[in-house]
């Protein structure tokens, strides 16, 4: 079995507050291919983003409690220097933040910004870099790139400043791209450029892509397995197609319920998931879905207030509940929901 491009072992970042230890993320492992996405999916304050950002090594390591093992095409990157990270962010590996607006400095003209980075891990001269920028900005599909690369963030549209943010991150081809939300803050056509767009570029250059998202529909356009996430640990993994056509897990059911459907009856309501996620600081013990599971009942024992349950996984399949295959297939065609492939 080859060695997977990125390896994620039993990641726990725990951060130190006034109030407490935060569990942002609590024993999370996954693999990841070259030219593979790995779709990371759950509701906000699941630990989508915070995991993320470890790979990146972005946590204050002095107020951050970071356990487990990353390792990015054999360098380890919870135990690398400051400096090892630095020359890694933007080169090998990078990152498309979900808000362009705020990630862009409103000061300095967009290939500026796109220029530096290049000069930073290349050596390129400024021509050099500007005509990388002005490339980049051609690639990504933004109009008359040879004028606009001279205007600021707030000259752009909103859909342009997210393709400027994605030419900042490809500019040095890193080999894992990392897109936090991407979309979210666009209108539909504006999102699936992005998504073709992203799609396009990682065909050309073989890039690994994690794509965080709450949205199931952007997740069954673009990725290749998905990993649910919830409480700050996986409660599910799969293909793309296992996890969206048969969830195995009560929460996966809960977020296809909450989808609208297209081609389903218009007036059968939405079933949205009761309560609100659990608090990090003081986290429900066992299960962490199991106050807002409508199948906990069913577990006998009340195993899934007091035991964790374990992530079996066979072939890269498996979810984390107590309930058994038998008792899944009986209560969850109850509550089927309409899915797409």
């Amino acid at each position: 079995m080859s060695t997977p491009f990125l390896s994620v072992r039993d990641l726990r970042v725990h951060f130190s507050t006034e109030d407490g230890i935060v569990k942002a993320v609590d024993g999370l492992s996954f693999d990841l291919e070259k030219g593979k996405t790995l779709g990371i999916v759950g509701e906000s304050g699941s630990g989508k983003s915070v995991t993320n950002l470890a790979i990146l090594g972005l946590h204050n390591r002095e107020r951050t409690a970071l356990e487990g093992e990353i390792v990015l095409d054999g360098q380890e990157l919870l135990t690398a220097s400051e400096r090892t990270l630095e020359k890694l962010r933007g080169n090998k590996m990078s990152m498309i933040f979900q808000d362009a607006l705020a990630s862009l400095s409103p000061y300095h003209k967009i290939g500026v910004q796109i220029a530096e980075t290049y000069r930073k891990h290349t050596g390129a001269s400024k021509k050099e870099a500007r005509d990388r920028a002005i490339e980049m900005l051609r690639r990504v599909g933004i109009p008359q790139p040879e004028t606009r690369v001279d205007d600021y963030p707030h000259q752009f549209s909103g859909g342009m400043r997210q393709r400027a943010m994605i030419a900042m991150a490809l500019v040095c081809d890193p080999e894992l791209l990392i897109a936090d939300e991407p979309t979210t803050a666009l209108d539909v056509t504006v999102q699936a450029q992005i998504m073709d767009l992203l799609k396009d570029l990682q065909q050309e250059f073989g890039t690994a892509i994690i794509f965080i998202t709450h949205d199931l529909g952007v997740i069954a356009d673009i990725a290749d397995d998905v990993l649910v996430m919830y409480g700050g640990r996986c409660v599910e993994r799969g293909t793309k197609k296992q996890v969206l056509s048969t969830a195995d897990h009560p929460y996966t059911l809960g977020l296809l319920n909450s989808m609208p459907s297209l081609d389903g009856p218009v007036d059968v309501p939405l079933s949205p998931i009761p309560g609100s996620p659990p608090s990090l600081l003081n986290p429900p013990s066992g299960c962490r879905f199991h106050p807002r599971c409508a199948f906990a009942e069913k577990v006998a024992g009340g195993l899934c207030s007091t035991e964790r349950p374990t992530l079996e996984v066979a072939d890269g399949r498996g979810s984390a509940c107590h309930l058994t295959a038998e008792q899944k297939r009986e209560l969850f065609s109850d509550f089927a929901a309409t899915r797409h492939n």
